[in-house]
């Protein structure tokens, strides 16, 4: 039995209104969509969302186990360095790992997904994380920048510990230029909207999901839940009906709570259906970019060890906190780039120095006295702790799973930040250990001595003058 063994997702916390936008632009173009979408915070982009959803997803697994890394999105932060390479790094994956990114279409998050579940059938590895991200911006007043939402899902893929095992699946390709970027451009190319919803939505979609039933002799009836994205609320409604869906098949859509969030969009879909999914249950999940993929899995005994256990769709869903301001969201985006001062000229990075430190930036390991058991970060030759002072007696011990406590905090109004005042705290991990880290996603206001923290992979900053952006570990309240 081939199928998904575990699953993650991540919603940023920040949510804007589609009513702020819309009061700032909407003299030009009023967005058409109700509601508000999901706003990655100036420090977060596709590749650390990715480790966000992969985190969740590798809750209680071992990674030693996984031996291959798929990234799917269409907003990679590099054009020539790999990003499922960062991401294995970050999650502190092996370097005996196969990886992959999978980009250009929206329908890249179900190729990888199918590429993963096609390894696995082929025996040539046992277990494969899919990853699925995208943070992909719209030019001011298009309809663009206000239906595209920022999100993140992932999937383990194996054949053992099965909780949703792969059924069939169906394909079909198409050059349809609907939205398209070229090298130099930043923000999609579009069609006419009445050309992509009657030519492309709502004849690809029906295309892999018919061809998929057909080809294993299934019906409508056989299916529990269909997953699927639009961008338009009225057609999404419509291709339920052109199916023969009864509304309880078909997964609420995210339109108007998170935004279309490209190649993760089916992917996140697919993770709300499998936490509200009972054993038996076959869900149907479709994508859209350049054609579809469809594929289906049937629901076994195996979701109940896992129910509860991840923090999902819902959970981010409901976590979440007003960005009020749309000038601070355009600047999150650098779509209006603000004055960043001497304090805030970075670089040049030391490459070389990346390298060799690479696990204790990129995968926050420190090192563990053998001799007291005494932690500390990052690593050293010497063990801190003054009743031991072991000399080389040191393992390898990651910080980047361990909670944390605030133990003191400072926000520094001189220091350059996107979202000022820039936050430190000194944190103090459970188990041992003290470091000082950047505090985000919250306010001043909001932190106090001895609150918990936990660690969250982000952008630490960007040398622009070499095109390479910093990613390191900082401190984050709980999402609940």
């Amino acid at each position: 039995m081939i199928g998904i063994t575990s699953f993650g997702a991540y919603i940023p916390r920040y949510r804007i209104s589609r009513k702020t936008i819309n009061a700032a632009m909407g003299w030009f173009n009023s967005a058409a969509v109700p509601g508000e979408k999901a706003v990655a915070n100036y420090d977060e982009d596709s590749v650390t969302m990715a480790v966000a959803a992969g985190i969740d997803c590798l809750n209680g697994v071992d990674r030693e186990a996984v031996e291959c890394l798929y990234l799917a999105t269409v907003t990679p932060p590099y054009k020539e360095r790999q990003c499922a390479g960062i991401v294995g790094a970050a999650l502190d994956l092996s370097a005996g790992i196969r990886t992959a990114d999978f980009t250009d279409s929206t329908k890249a998050g179900t190729a990888a997904l199918l590429a993963g579940c096609d390894a696995v059938k082929a025996g040539t590895v046992r277990s494969v994380l899919v990853c699925g991200a995208d943070c992909r911006a719209g030019k001011p007043g298009s309809p663009e920048e206000a239906i595209y939402g920022d999100g993140a899902a992932a999937f383990l893929v194996g054949d053992s510990g099965v909780i949703a095992s792969l059924e069939g699946s169906y394909s079909v390709s198409y050059d349809f230029m609907d939205r398209w970027r070229a090298e130099n451009d930043r923000y999609v190319h579009t069609s006419e909207d009445r050309w992509i919803r009657d030519e492309g939505y709502t004849r690809f979609i029906p295309e892999a999901v018919s061809g998929l039933l057909r080809k294993h002799g299934l019906s409508m009836a056989d299916v529990s839940k269909v997953v699927y994205p639009c961008l338009y609320t009225r057609e999404y409604t419509a291709i339920g009906k052109g199916l023969k869906l009864d509304p309880a098949q078909v997964q609420a859509e995210m339109l108007t709570s998170v935004g279309d969030t490209g190649t993760a969009h089916p992917l996140i879909g697919l993770v709300a259906a499998l936490e509200e999914a009972k054993p038996g249950d076959r869900i149907l999940v479709a994508s859209y970019g350049f054609g579809s993929d469809a594929l289906l899995f049937k629901v076994t005994e195996e979701i109940e060890k896992v129910r509860g256990k991840r923090r999902g769709f819902a959970r981010h869903l409901a976590s979440k906190a007003d960005l009020t301001s749309y000038e601070k969201y355009l600047s999150f985006r650098n779509v209006v780039p603000v004055e960043k001062g001497m304090r805030g000229e970075t670089g040049p990075t030391q490459v070389t120095l990346c390298w060799r430190d690479r696990k204790t930036i990129l995968a926050l390991h420190g090192s563990k006295c053998k001799a007291c058991g005494t932690p500390q970060y990052p690593a050293q030759r010497v063990c801190v702790n003054p009743n031991c002072g072991a000399i080389d007696q040191m393992e390898d011990y990651s910080f980047a799973d361990k909670k944390g406590r605030l133990y003191s905090y400072t926000g520094d109004s001189l220091a350059f930040s996107v979202s000022p005042p820039e936050m430190y705290g000194v944190i103090d991990w459970e188990g041992g250990g003290r470091y000082i880290l950047d505090v985000t996603d919250s306010e001043p206001d909001a932190l106090k001595v001895d609150m918990p923290v936990e660690m969250t992979f982000r952008r630490r900053y960007t040398d622009e003058a070499h095109g390479i952006y910093g990613y390191f570990w900082k401190a984050t309240p709980p999402r609940v």
